[in-house]
């Protein structure tokens, strides 16, 4: 359930839970700007910088974030990426946000586009994302000490301690917080809160800040101002690599995950050359002609369920930005049949922000399927199809971004002390950049000198052309054991012929490209037989394209790693520096590829990451280390 909230005659919000109002309604704007953002030095501060990094403990209303953001928007100086992260242990509703922000008309647009991501926050780290991407929102949403510490490697240029008052809410400013928010500084990291409580002076000073009373907004005579400088070497839970800044990058692999990665490094000023041996962008496993993404979903809220989650908001977000609705792609419902007959949510899902992602099927969703009301079968709200070769192109047209297909990558070496070389089969330089990115999927495995224990998996599809004006067999996708997208455009036009395309088999081990036509046919079957597990009243309307012959065939080779979890990193810092991946997406490149996209850019820039600290370890390549 959401933070219930009271509003207060004089229209103040005020919290039960603490018994306090919410400071952000009490002088809220003039607070915000005078308490923390000026209190930081900023806007100043951030001048010229290629990023900034704001830790805020307490998000309430994000009155502070919003102002924040609306400096950012107002300054020719500012930087080219705005990090905002805040802990908040008991979110508010939507609509009560949506309520506390109104009321400052000219902050009415940004709080308009904050109310629309605000949703499913489940326990965990979550990432939204503005301006096109150049102003993320970090939430941690839990507890702020135990998030905090989690968070091995974040650091941060400003803090904002805004949680509610000391007497009521301790625990945000016990020393043991503080603390944790002190190791998320580095030198010269400036401090700023109203309180000016002797217990949270003393706290600071021992966590190796500078602190300073000034005068205060009213009806406050001081505030406080913080510096963190401690007489000491500060200890780091583990080695940070240190960050690498906008430079010259070659991304070898133009699919999903090469094209994810591109972007997010060209939206935060590198120059991307993308060497790929097709023509075309998405002629490998991305060229799929259309894919369902959505969340996985698993009784104990395993690590590829949370991971999913991350996953598809990131598809939702730049998916919205970049493609055309109903043309491109469609942020559809999905039904998910359990065909194995387990629940896959556990108990008390439905409850709450988790409502927001997957609930039991609805029993009109079943009908609409002609499935019996007691199967076992999920609703998945935030989730649709996507035709990936769209979403790769719309993605490699971020400005700094240089295609160069027709190059076919036969080997990457290092080349002095700080250069990597692509070569071709003949020996001959195609590019050379200080840092490699390879998102080549299944030519991964080659060019890494089969060092990671990687599988080829190849995979068909079924298609065909809607006959005339043929309705498909039902609303929205079905997925499960096997997935099908009912009806999705094949041109560029919403009104043109429409296709359906079911599978895909999981040919582990393969990758002979073309399939020969006995195993296209093998496959067919294949496929037919999971449409008839997932659909078995509706299946037999597709029967004769497949037993005329007339199906078409579609097929690629995908790669996995043995836990089924992709790779996003470094290839090994220590003897390969500069050598990153971002492959092994398997079969769900559509939910997790923009995230892993943004994941790896965050990992070299030293941000925050867009997800928790321990699904990003999981991720890494050091699992594979033999």
């Amino acid at each position: 359930m959401s933070e219930p909230v009271d509003w207060l005659p004089d229209g103040t919000p005020y919290n039960p839970r603490f018994g306090d109002r919410y400071r952000s309604e009490n002088g809220g704007l003039d607070q915000a700007r005078r308490v923390f953002l000026h209190g930081c030095g900023l806007p100043a501060a951030w001048a010229g910088q290629a990023q900034w990094r704001i830790l805020e403990t307490g998000f309430g209303f994000g009155l502070n974030f919003l102002v924040t953001w609306a400096a950012w928007r107002a300054d020719p100086a500012r930087p080219t990426l705005l990090h905002f992260a805040s802990t908040e242990a008991w979110p508010v509703s939507a609509c009560d946000l949506l309520r506390a922000t109104s009321v400052h008309p000219e902050l009415a647009p940004l709080a308009q586009e904050l109310h629309r991501q605000w949703w499913g926050l489940l326990p965990g780290v979550h990432r939204l994302r503005f301006d096109d991407g150049r102003v993320l929102l970090t939430l941690y949403v839990g507890d702020t000490q135990a998030l905090l510490r989690q968070q091995q490697g974040l650091t941060v240029d400003s803090v904002y301690l805004d949680g509610f008052s000391p007497r009521c809410n301790p625990e945000i400013w016990s020393p043991h917080t503080l603390k944790a928010v002190a190791r998320c500084c580095r030198r010269g990291t400036r401090l700023a809160t109203w309180t000016i409580a002797r217990a949270v002076r003393d706290a600071l000073a021992q966590c190796g800040f500078e602190v300073t009373r000034v005068p205060g907004v009213p009806p406050k005579r001081d505030n406080l101002q913080a510096l963190y400088a401690p007489r000491w070497e500060p200890r780091r839970a583990e080695a940070v690599p240190q960050p690498v800044p906008p430079g010259p990058c070659i991304v070898v692999g133009g699919g999903i995950a090469g094209a994810a990665v591109a972007a997010s490094l060209a939206r935060r000023g590198w120059q991307v050359q993308v060497l790929d041996q097709a023509l075309e962008p998405a002629a490998g496993a991305s060229g799929l002609p259309a894919g369902v993404f959505a969340p996985h979903v698993s009784p104990d809220d395993s690590v590829l369920s949370r991971l999913s989650r991350s996953g598809v908001r990131a598809t939702l977000q730049q998916a919205a930005w970049r493609l055309r609705e109903g043309v491109d792609w469609s942020p559809c419902d999905v039904l998910e049949h359990r065909t194995d007959g387990t629940p896959g949510l556990g108990a008390g899902w439905s409850d709450g922000p988790g409502r927001d992602w997957s609930e039991p099927a609805p029993l009109q969703a079943l009908a609409d399927a002609q499935l019996p009301p007691a199967t076992a079968a999920c609703w998945h709200h935030q989730a649709g199809w996507i035709r990936p070769a769209r979403l790769a192109a719309a993605l490699l047209a971020e400005p700094g971004i240089r295609w160069q297909g027709g190059c076919r990558v036969a080997r990457l070496q290092p080349h002095g002390p700080d250069l990597w070389q692509a070569l071709d089969a003949q020996g001959r330089v195609l590019a050379e950049a200080p840092t490699v990115v390879l998102a080549a999927g299944a030519g991964s495995l080659e060019l890494l000198e089969h060092r990671w224990p990687l599988q080829p998996v190849r995979g068909q599809v079924s298609w065909d052309v809607h006959a005339g004006q043929a309705a498909p067999l039902v609303p929205t996708p079905v997925n499960g054991h096997g997935n099908l997208v009912p009806c999705f455009p094949l041109g560029d036009s919403p009104d043109g012929p429409h296709a359906w395309v079911m599978g895909s088999t999981f040919e582990r081990g393969v990758d002979a490209l073309p399939p020969s036509p006995a195993d296209q046919q093998v496959a067919h079957a294949a496929n037919q037989a999971k449409l008839q597990a997932l659909l078995p009243q509706l299946a037999p309307q597709l029967q004769l394209a497949f037993t005329s012959g007339q199906v078409r065939s579609w097929a690629a080779v995908r790669c996995t790693a043995p836990d089924r979890l992709p790779i996003v990193g470094p290839v090994d810092a220590q003897a390969l520096p500069g050598l990153w991946a971002c492959t092994a997406m398997g079969a769900r490149g559509l939910t997790l590829a923009l995230l892993c996209g943004e994941l790896l850019a965050a990992r070299l820039q030293g941000e925050p990451l867009p997800l928790d600290a321990k699904l990003a370890k999981a991720l890494g390549a050091e699992r594979l280390a033999s």
